[in-house]
């Protein structure tokens, strides 16, 4: 398992954030949380939990999973490929919100069929992909 390095991903979400073009503030606001616990985190002084780090990702519009990653929440190694699809999805332009959160539903659904299912909490509730569905309910 990965150690956590929360100076390490305070120096990114940093980086992130002025990349963005926001102050501290906006993203605090953006994200929900509050401007001297978001400025903690940045220093690593503080430990964010992996829905914090939601938060954070989609204000952003970043990648959960790679501040997952960040935070060792997820192990690089072992995850690499996972997080690299839902990165993708993610970044898609030509998806909306909505539909991102049910294609990395979807993609959930059958990498547990298949026996291999992340541990981490994407915040989105899991469903059966249609695969699932039919290995389910036979016609």
């Amino acid at each position: 398992m990965a150690s956590l390095n929360v100076g390490n991903l305070g120096e990114y979400l940093r980086e992130q954030r002025r990349n963005a073009q926001l102050s501290l503030r906006q993203l605090a606001d953006a994200a929900g949380v509050s401007n001297p616990y978001l400025s903690q985190i940045e220093r690593g002084l503080r430990k964010p939990s992996a829905e914090v780090l939601q938060q954070v990702a989609k204000a952003l519009r970043i990648s959960a999973e790679t501040l997952y990653v960040r935070a060792g929440i997820l192990d690089a190694e072992r995850d690499r490929d996972d997080v690299e699809t839902r990165a993708v999805i993610l970044a898609d332009p030509s998806l909306n919100e909505g539909q991102k959160q049910v294609l990395l539903q979807v993609y959930e659904s059958f990498r547990k069929e298949n026996g291999l299912g992340t541990d981490a909490d994407d915040g989105a509730p899991s469903i059966p992909g249609p695969a699932a569905k039919a290995s389910q309910n036979p016609q």
